[in-house]
């Protein structure tokens, strides 16, 4: 399990390559859900997600052998982007397995960091296997790993270093690489806070892991956050979440469409779905507000191509 040393070090190398995002506030939201609400805006990140951090951190902490073999992620979109931008900014060639589904501006952006894309049908966990065997690259999974574990932690002591003041920290959750960071840095520095994890009802692997007592996979996971849409919960995150989470909820993707359009309208964010289940959880009223609550904006890859008259 990565100790609070092991966050602090990733923190400490990833300072200068990437964003230290800022926290926002919004009166309107606070009157909204009625309570102070920070929002920790990693949409702003490089490659506009949270994913650059633990991705960035692996592949800084790979051999000169593995790195010298190229590396292969599979992803929804934003790991796959995060991946080939870092993978680009090391000289290190990079491959990403994407569904065919997959949103079209993340396929673009993945494409325009340098990364060879691979469209495939199926199980992707599957068709990510047998590329990286077949031309013997280099593995990275995009959240099933302690080093990735580790980068996303680095969001956990940046907010604890600038708001030390929190009670609650609100995450979205895929496969669980964002929240068992986040919850270990958290629960590490200051154990009484709470952490609570939002996924959606169509993508819910994480709460029915956490009901079987291991980890589970979904025959299919759809959702209009599609970067929350993991079919499996990684083997490594799950004890960090059973440990380090307080609560898991579901939300519906009327919230999430609903929340989306909100937190838009009155922050002017361009969130993506999957930043906004915090909200939608809030909107359903799953959640309450109590102190001081911040909320991991997780991404902005929006599908602007559906922006049309």
């Amino acid at each position: 399990m990565p100790t609070l040393e092991d966050i602090q070090q990733a923190a400490d190398q990833l300072q200068g390559r990437i964003h230290r995002t800022p926290i926002l506030t919004s009166s309107a939201l606070d009157e909204r859900f009625g309570g102070t609400l920070l929002l920790k805006a990693e949409l702003f990140q490089k490659t506009g997600s949270f994913k650059v951090r633990g991705l960035l951190t692996k592949l800084l902490r790979l051999s000169p052998e593995d790195r010298d073999r190229g590396v292969v992620t599979v992803s929804a979109g934003n790991a796959a982007g995060a991946l080939a931008w870092a993978a680009r900014n090391a000289g290190v060639p990079a491959t990403v397995v994407m569904a065919t589904t997959a949103v079209p501006a993340k396929i673009d952006a993945a494409r325009g960091y340098g990364a060879t894309v691979e469209l495939v049908e199926g199980d992707l966990m599957a068709q990510y296997e047998l590329i990286r065997d077949e031309r013997k690259l280099t593995g990275v999974h995009p959240f099933d790993d302690e080093d990735v574990i580790t980068g996303h932690g680095s969001l956990g002591l940046e907010l604890l270093e600038e708001r030390p003041d929190i009670d609650t920290v609100l995450v979205p959750i895929g496969g669980g690489g964002l929240i068992s960071g986040v919850a270990l840095a958290v629960k590490l520095v200051k154990p009484e806070i709470r952490v609570i994890g939002i996924e959606p009802e169509q993508a819910d692997v994480v709460s029915r892991s956490l009901a079987a007592g291991e980890p589970q996979k979904l025959p299919t996971a759809r959702s209009i956050a599609d970067g929350l849409a993991a079919p499996v919960c990684g083997t490594r995150n799950f004890p960090l979440i059973q440990q380090y989470v307080d609560t898991v909820v579901r939300v519906s993707e009327e919230a999430l469409l609903e929340a989306t359009r909100l937190v838009m309208s009155r922050t002017k964010l361009a969130l993506e779905p999957a930043a906004a289940a915090p909200f939608a959880a809030l909107l359903e009223g799953s959640i309450h507000l109590e102190g001081t609550t911040a909320s991991v904006v997780s991404g902005g890859n929006l599908d602007v191509s559906k922006l049309v008259l």
